[in-house]
């Protein structure tokens, strides 16, 4: 080949490659162009409304904290002591993805322990393992007992049951985990699906009354059986020991339960067929005398125990007290923290405080059918 024709070549093969990337740089900057535009609708959208939702959720806190000073006066309570609209709800663009950007590992949260990690920290930090029921009516029966000696009627522990584990569940069934899912979603475990946080305050503020009761029990009977109870009551003064270290805060005791080996190990005992009925039963009777305590002598309905065992015992109190024509205008937001409200479809969906009720009451009557409820019942 001609050495111009050549040069002709290559002129033209550069020129196109220069071309090709300019155009490139062009598209590229166009698309930065582009997500900058967008994220900064974005941005300016969420703030607009992030500033709204904490003005909104201040306003709930500060009215909660009126609210219960009011109750500390003996004053009455009235709709303007509640946020009566609903929380903001972000409706603006989505962020946009940064074209640019590298790809990113998908961070995955660790894992909440299931049943297996309780019972492996347990023979690991306490030297235990839980007697675990022959049959799930063996557990029922023994559950029946504890919540009847603890002031329960069969209808708050049914209905408790039916709502907290569809009507269907076991003594071991742990939050999100199903035949299908083996990652749970919480570590509430057990008929009341208490959480490793309720395990440690409970054996904390109750511990002598769980051990009194394994006594009684222990005194009755003879050979290997009052040996094995025996042994029971001297890991409970150990693990209740270990809970009382713990300065008594709510928060404490869930730092304890969800990041040491012994908090771990300690939420294995509700499997246990002599001491989890206690515990089960005890943080209902809880919700029962706090109410008492608070002035509300009427017998708590299964639908009313289960809103306080919901949303703690302060807030279901004060729905439960709450006159009938205040409950249709009150939203549920006025009960949970932002984060709570978010995660929990049930307080969204039903909006108000009757909604929640009503839903609550319908979740129980449907799921009182069930043969795990029929059993329960059965067992008183």
């Amino acid at each position: 080949m001609p050495r111009h024709a050549l040069r002709l070549i290559l002129a033209a093969l550069a020129a196109a490659m220069v071309s090709a990337c300019a155009s490139d740089a062009t598209g590229g900057l166009h698309a930065a162009s582009d997500y900058e535009v967008r994220l900064a609708d974005y941005e300016r959208a969420y703030r607009a409304y992030q500033a709204e939702a904490d003005a909104y959720w201040e306003t709930v806190a500060e009215k909660r904290r009126l609210r219960n000073a009011k109750r500390r006066a003996h004053e009455p309570i009235t709709l303007a002591d509640y946020v009566l609209t609903q929380p903001p709800v972000y409706t603006g663009p989505p962020r946009p993805v940064d074209p640019n950007a590298p790809p990113t590992r998908r961070e995955t949260k660790p894992e909440i322990p299931v049943v297996a990690d309780f019972l492996r920290a347990a023979a690991e930090q306490w030297h235990f393992v839980p007697e675990q029921p022959a049959s799930e009516a063996e557990f029922k029966r023994a559950y029946a007992r504890a919540a009847l000696a603890a002031g329960l009627t069969p209808a708050q522990a049914v209905g408790v049951y039916s709502f907290e584990t569809g009507g269907n569940g076991g003594y071991d069934t742990q939050a999100g985990v199903t035949p299908t899912r083996s990652q749970a979603i919480s570590p509430a475990l057990g008929y009341n699906q208490l959480l490793s946080t309720n395990t440690l305050s409970l054996l904390a503020e109750h511990g002598d009354s769980f051990v009194a009761a394994l006594g009684r029990k222990a005194a009755s009977e003879t050979g290997a059986r009052r040996r094995s109870l025996e042994r029971k009551v001297a890991v409970l003064r150990r693990m209740i020991a270990f809970a009382r270290r713990i300065p008594p805060r709510w928060s404490e005791y869930d730092r304890v339960a969800k990041t040491t080996p012994q908090g771990l190990g300690m939420h294995a005992i509700l499997l246990d067929i002599d001491i989890g009925p206690l515990l089960q039963a005890q943080k209902l009777a809880n919700s029962i005398a706090f109410a008492r305590a608070k002035g509300h002598a009427a017998p708590l309905s299964a639908a009313e125990l289960e809103l306080m065992n919901l949303t703690g015992d302060g807030n279901g109190l004060d729905m439960v007290t709450m006159p009938h024509a205040m409950r249709e205008q009150v939203p549920t937001a006025n009960f949970f923290q932002p984060g709570g409200y978010t995660r929990n479809p049930i307080a969204q969906r039903a909006r108000t405080v009757a909604g929640l009720i009503a839903e609550i009451e319908s979740h129980i009557e449907r799921n009182a059918a069930a043969a795990g409820a029929r059993e329960l019942a059965a067992a008183f």
